[in-house]
């Protein structure tokens, strides 16, 4: 296995995680003030840079800039699903998985060579 492909994948998996937990985990708490979340988010996205700048540090050495971003937004996506539904209790409808498959879709030839 050819670690330098599939390292940048992982780590990208993991800034995702506190990337959405970051950005949406307060709305768990809608009645908490504004002083205290924005602190709070921001030491979270502190490890999700510790885990993105690396993923893309290293995945330049084999991905272009544009598949790099391509496959942090389906991965993005994809914790996305999983957290909205399981954290905030929020299903995911029809029209959610057809925007996603496209996202998905476009994702296919940003790593097509044509």
């Amino acid at each position: 296995m050819n670690w330098a492909y599939v390292l940048p994948i992982v780590l990208l998996c993991c800034s995702n995680v506190f990337m959405t937990f970051a950005w949406y985990g307060q709305l768990k708490y809608p009645n908490t003030a504004l002083w205290i979340l924005i602190p709070v988010s921001w030491s979270i996205a502190f490890f999700e840079y510790c885990f993105a700048v690396p993923a893309n540090h290293i995945g330049h050495r084999v991905y272009s800039a544009a598949q790099l971003k391509t496959m942090q937004e389906v991965i993005t996506l994809v914790v996305f699903a999983i957290f909205s539904t399981t954290y905030l209790g929020e299903p995911l409808k029809w029209n959610h998985a057809v925007s996603f498959g496209l996202i998905v879709l476009a994702a296919y030839f940003a790593f097509e060579k044509f």
